[in-house]
């Protein structure tokens, strides 16, 4: 790889020294792009450097310099990685066409058409968009969106109602040659009229332009309307218009029985196995959102980013009782959608990365706390992680795209108070568990000078050694099919807690940026309290501080008869057991049984996760059950395969045959009918289907107040939900599994849910519990006295170091407990005994308030 910056070569990125070289290296180039900017830049930095709050700066002055320097920071590491944006800003350009064309036609014209007889020909608009968007044109909605905006810039020179008209001569002869081409044609005769065209610009002249125009954009209007109407359009994003945010009707269902509502059936969608099922927007939908962005950081109204701020340092909470306090991390959004509404890719995500640098790990299926708090509160709002993600990955499958992420994560001079990867300090740190927290932590710690030892209980699988030391050129080359992928135990929650709606190739990204600085190793298969307790970490290996990022704990068990038989798990473990053990792969031998129907319990985004995934699981269950016992009895005979079984077993095992049989149809029959994808749903639901039963009524459920488009594109995977049930007890059948669930309905007596006497039995043959996780203080459970845990029990109380003046921040002689609800405290209670200064923190969901997400992990 040579780098297109004389005097460096691509070993020196990893070097803190020659980062150094290389900061030196873009002042030059930025002092020598634009003199003014960087000076006004160099000022700001010396003053955040020096204390001042945003270097002297009102908050949108410094929002607009770091924008400005973004873009000359993006020149320069195109430069030094001798790649090109170039097509990213023509692409994105076009895309800019279609998204005025639905700001000023499709939302102002064509959706406030009233319909007429005058709707125009498909032969007529044919060739009005040839003329204006060339023949050459193949992209349809593109083609469309220049016909129209070209009209719209006509039309502006041709005012409607205006009492005079002064076109220039400039557009008149491009109208005038328009109207040459519809004529000889022999289109649109109607509204052009037998006038040729004049130069003497008369009133009557130009008034007849005028006429002709304007009844030419009217035309395309209802044709376009006309054509909308019909359903032609209904894929294109200029189509796509905001729609009125309804806080209670949120999610569309319709009834399927007395019980239970499923998604609207034209919305169901075919799934097949666990490939990722959400393809992430097109660059033109990220483009239109860019541009639906108001950017109001230019006025401090930013909402999306720092929340609806009110008095006494509260949150406005919106209608669904959800304080609306925007991105965990403060990420600078509105000059990110800026910079990706103009093509400038590279630029928008250094930007990104001054908050965000594990911005991998979030956007798109994972977070949505900037689009809760939206400036559009009444209409739908923007897609800002589908925007953050594809500024990610324009980047990354740039060549050497992801050589440009992993330097920003090093080096980023946009971010003025740690501007590069500091040398190693001498001081080491222990990291326990690499969700997250933990692997966010590691980056923070790492780039102030600390080394980083990350462990987790987890197996973490060995990388590609090349990956670590040679370049990457292409970014594709770390992507793999979901349903093939070896799960490597990186990432926490995010790789087995997390379904495959989220591209979990993205945890790679992260890793390998990681493990090749220098100061972080990373272990797996370790286990704190076990395999290395507190002891072995300060006493035998030397580490100088603990960090404790270990995420949730145990399940919350259900008060419910029966919670233990047969055919009941925890959903945590459920997902767990799917993805870890790679049950839902052919070939794999992993044992993970389940039945239908099931019942899920539970109303957040786990509940959500562990019913779709469980749908999805069966079908591959019972093809691998029918083509192993087929083996088996090819080569040992049916009689003794099926003699190894007792009664109860060989139930089960014909019930899965003939499933196993029902499924291997449909997979031929769709096959045979163009090789479309199979559609297992009636089958799934025949035999029962998948059911999320929630206590309280879906509109009051954590998933829908919080992410409701998780629920609705798990019912478009065909789960049905029931609400106001209540689990008290578990069935079992004469061999001791579950049969049935009976649930107590509820219902609101004086704003308060309670019992109405009503008994409601489900039939279950799995039920997943989803009712919540506890905090993960096993260290404490094992070892106790370790740590003083807070009044409930739950949580390791928290503490906040007290220094005096000149004290050394790092290392803390006294803390004080908080409640860390209301202040900031991430010290536990433990303290060595030989060496007070040798602390523990805690992280992410181990933190009260820091659980529940991984962003508030990330940004904890």
């Amino acid at each position: 790889m040579k780098l297109g910056i004389e005097g460096f070569k691509y070993e020196d990125l990893a070097d803190s020294g020659r980062l150094q070289d290389l900061a030196l290296s873009f002042d030059r180039y930025a002092a020598a792009s634009d003199a003014p900017l960087f000076a006004r830049f160099e000022s700001y930095r010396f003053a955040v450097q020096t204390g001042i709050a945003h270097g002297g700066l009102t908050e949108p002055e410094e929002s607009g310099l770091l924008v400005e320097m973004s873009r000359v920071l993006a020149a320069f590491t195109e430069e030094l990685f001798q790649t090109d944006g170039t097509p990213i800003r023509l692409r994105t350009q076009r895309d800019a066409q279609v998204a005025r064309f639905k700001k000023e036609f499709v939302s102002k014209r064509v959706a406030k058409w009233q319909a007429s007889s005058q709707t125009g020909d498909d032969v007529a608009m044919d060739v009005l968009i040839k003329s204006l968007a060339g023949r050459s044109d193949r992209d349809a909605e593109h083609a469309l969106a220049i016909t129209a905006n070209r009209l719209l810039d006509l039309e502006r020179e041709y005012p409607r109602g205006a009492a005079s008209l002064s076109p220039s001569a400039q557009t008149r002869a491009a109208f005038a040659q328009l109207r040459e081409e519809l004529r000889a044609a022999h289109v649109l005769d109607d509204i052009l009229g037998p006038h040729e065209y004049v130069d003497s610009p008369s009133p009557e002249n130009l008034a007849r332009e005028a006429a002709a125009l304007h009844a030419l954009a009217d035309r395309l209007v209802a044709w376009t309307a006309a054509h909308w109407k019909s359903g032609a359009f209904s894929s294109w994003s200029s189509f796509q218009l905001p729609r009125p945010v309804v806080y209670d009707h949120l999610v569309e269902t319709v009834p399927v029985d007395r019980h239970r509502i499923a998604g609207e059936p034209e919305h169901l969608r075919r799934r097949d196995g666990f490939k990722l099922t959400d393809p992430r927007a097109t660059s033109r939908e990220v483009t239109d959102q860019a541009h639906y962005c108001i950017y109001c950081q230019e006025r401090k109204k930013d909402s999306c980013s720092r929340g609806f701020a009110e008095k006494e340092n509260r949150f406005k909470v919106n209608p669904l009782g959800v304080p609306l306090e925007g991105c965990p991390l403060r990420e600078r959004i509105g000059e990110m959608n800026l910079l990706r509404a103009e093509g400038e890719s590279i630029a928008a995500l250094a930007i990104v990365m001054v908050d965000n640098p594990m911005c991998p790990g979030t956007g798109h299926r994972i977070c949505n706390d900037c689009m809760k708090a939206c400036i559009f509160q009444k209409q739908d709002p923007v897609n800002i992680p589908q925007i953050e993600t594809g500024a990610l990955t324009d980047v990354l499958f740039l060549p050497w795209g992801f050589e440009i992420y992993a330097l920003l994560t090093r080096w980023n001079p946009l971010n003025v108070r740690r501007p590069m990867a500091l040398p190693y300090n001498g001081k080491n740190v222990l990291v326990v568990g690499l969700g997250p927290a933990g692997y966010t932590l590691a980056h923070y710690l790492a780039n102030e000078g600390f080394g980083v030892v990350g462990i987790d209980g987890l197996k973490i699988e060995p990388l590609d050694e090349r990956w670590l030391h040679e370049p990457i050129r292409d970014a594709r080359v770390l992507w793999d099919q979901l349903d093939e992928r070896i799960l490597a135990g990186f990432g926490g929650v995010s790789e087995y807690g997390i379904t495959v709606r989220w591209d979990k190739n993205f945890l790679k990204v992260i890793r390998i940026a990681l493990e090749r600085k220098s100061n972080i190793r990373l272990y797996g298969g370790v286990r704190f309290g076990g395999t290395i307790t507190i002891e072995d970490a300060f006493d035998r290996l030397g580490f100088d501080h603990i960090a404790i990022a270990a995420g949730a704990g145990t399940p919350t068990i259900v008060r419910m008869k029966n919670n233990l038989i047969r055919g009941i798990r925890k959903a945590s473990d459920f997902l767990m057991a799917l993805q870890l053990s790679g049950a839902g792969k052919a070939n794999s031998m992993s044992n993970l049984q389940v039945r239908l129907p099931a019942v899920v319990i539970g109303g957040g985004l786990t509940a959500i996760d562990t019913a779709t995934e469980l749908l999805a699981y069966y079908p591959v269950q019972v093809e691998k059950i029918l083509a192993r016992y087929q083996t088996l009895c090819s080569e040992m005979g049916e009689a003794v395969v099926r003699s190894g079984y007792d009664p109860e077993e060989i139930g089960i095992l014909d019930e899965f045959l003939e499933h196993g049989r029902a499924v291997r149809a449909e997979r031929v029959r769709a096959a045979g009918n163009g090789g479309g994808k199979p559609d297992f749903l009636p089958l799934l639901r025949g035999w029962g289907g998948a059911t999320i039963a929630y206590r309280k009524s879906m509109t009051d459920s954590p998933a829908y107040r919080l992410n409701h488009e998780e629920i609705i594109k798990a019912l478009e995977e065909g789960i049905t939900y029931a609400e106001n049930l209540s689990p008290v007890e578990a069935v079992a059948d004469e061999f001791g599994h579950l049969r049935s669930v009976l649930f107590s309905r509820q219902a609101v007596e004086d704003g308060r849910w309670n019992d109405s006497g009503e008994v409601v039995e489900m039939p279950a043959r799995s039920m997943m519990v989803a009712a919540g996780t506890s905090p993960n203080v096993i260290y404490e459970k094992e070892h106790p006295g370790t740590f003083k845990l807070d009044k409930y029990g739950q949580f390791f109380q928290s503490f906040a170091s007290i220094t005096s003046p000149g004290a050394a921040a790092t290392h803390p002689q006294e803390l004080q407990e908080i409640d860390p609800l209301r202040e900031q405290g991430f010290f536990t209670s433990y303290a060595h005994p030989a060496d007070p200064a040798k602390r523990i923190t805690f992280y992410g969901d181990n933190h009260p308030r820091y659980a529940g997400n991984v962003v508030k992990a990330m940004a904890s």
